[in-house]
């Protein structure tokens, strides 16, 4: 018996209605149901959509080193003495062994291990690239679905083209810290065009003003403050905020630049905007998986051979046999 064919433990109704009623155990079983690509996946999808759309989702990205899980674990703390129950998908590097999490940032937060108001999962990349992992955007559902009020989504350490947080997260925070080097250089045409809060972390650090004052450069010269069409008010400009995250400084001025640009998006629109972008993702994202496993069907018969024996043979081009490879995955 394939994984994929193994049923869940209790029917998935049973099971989302057990993740909202806060049991833990079913909220992992949801998520582990996603990630194996279970044939249920459909029905889940379906039972999880009159629960969500509440909760506000975070995205925390930056280079590797920059203290990403230590700031995500004190910003949990923070959001907890607010009330608010968190959830946390933390997105690590894939083993090369198991193709398991690493488990690297659970271990980190480790903390808040016993909270029955946190939940936190490592996810896999299992090879895909931009810093999720392919199954975060649906997991993120799934918190969602749960009743958690913050979820937040922790990368992998990204560099400039892995970006992909940005299509999941309604507010996406960018960490960066000095001493590694030319801080902007080092995340820059991808990382810094994302953000709606800097943090300089290691904000104890020589050269933390230095990053601060290029941050600010780089936000007068790309990001004016000018009028949007969209609502006729001034558009959002980038906060920054220095921390420490290891000694719990300006984790509060992180919240709340959070709380601010959450109501921002609320006033001028751009809260719907951004959601209805993540949904045409989703869509997206479901719809090639879907074509990648019709196209894997193929690759099992002749098809796909004799298509590429033909391009090899000068007697189709490439786009001429895609075409055609198209055409088959209609009939």
């Amino acid at each position: 018996m394939t994984l994929e064919s193994v049923p869940p433990a209790a029917p998935i109704s049973e099971l989302v209605h057990r993740a909202r009623d806060g049991q833990p155990r079913a909220v992992g079983r949801l998520i582990s149901l996603i990630e194996d690509g279970h044939p249920q996946l459909p029905e889940l999808a379906s039972a999880l959509v009159p629960h969500t759309g509440n909760a506000q989702i975070v995205g925390f990205t930056g280079p590797p080193g920059v203290g990403k899980s230590t700031a995500t674990s004190a910003l949990v703390s923070s959001l907890r003495a607010g009330g608010k129950r968190v959830g946390v998908l933390a997105v690590d590097p894939s083993s090369p062994f198991s193709g398991g999490a690493l488990l690297g940032d659970r271990i980190r937060m480790g903390e808040h291990a016993t909270d029955s108001g946190v939940f936190i999962r490592s996810m896999a990349t299992r090879g895909h690239l931009g810093g999720l992992a392919w199954a975060t955007p649906q997991a993120a559902r799934v918190l969602d679905a749960a009743g958690f009020d913050v979820v937040l989504i922790e990368t992998v350490g990204v560099g400039q083209s892995e970006v992909d947080v940005v299509s999941l997260a309604d507010t996406t925070v960018v960490l960066l810290a000095p001493g590694m080097g030319d801080g902007i250089q080092a995340a820059k045409a991808g990382v810094l065009e994302i953000a709606d809060v800097f943090v300089v972390n290691k904000a104890d650090r020589d050269g933390a003003e230095s990053v601060v004052r290029d941050l600010k450069q780089m936000i007068s010269l790309g990001r004016k403050e000018l009028g949007s069409s969209n609502m006729g008010g001034p558009s959002w400009r980038p906060r920054i905020v220095q921390s420490v995250a290891s000694r719990d400084e300006g984790i509060d001025e992180i919240v709340e630049s959070i709380s601010a640009h959450h109501d921002w998006m609320n006033e001028s629109g751009e809260l719907a905007r951004r959601r209805q972008r993540r949904a045409s993702s989703e869509v997206e994202a479901i719809a090639i998986e879907r074509l990648r496993a019709e196209l894997g069907d193929l690759r099992g018969g002749d098809a796909l051979d004799s298509l590429a024996a033909r391009v090899v043979g000068r007697e189709l081009d490439p786009y001429a046999a895609a075409d055609s490879l198209i055409a088959d995955l209609g009939r």
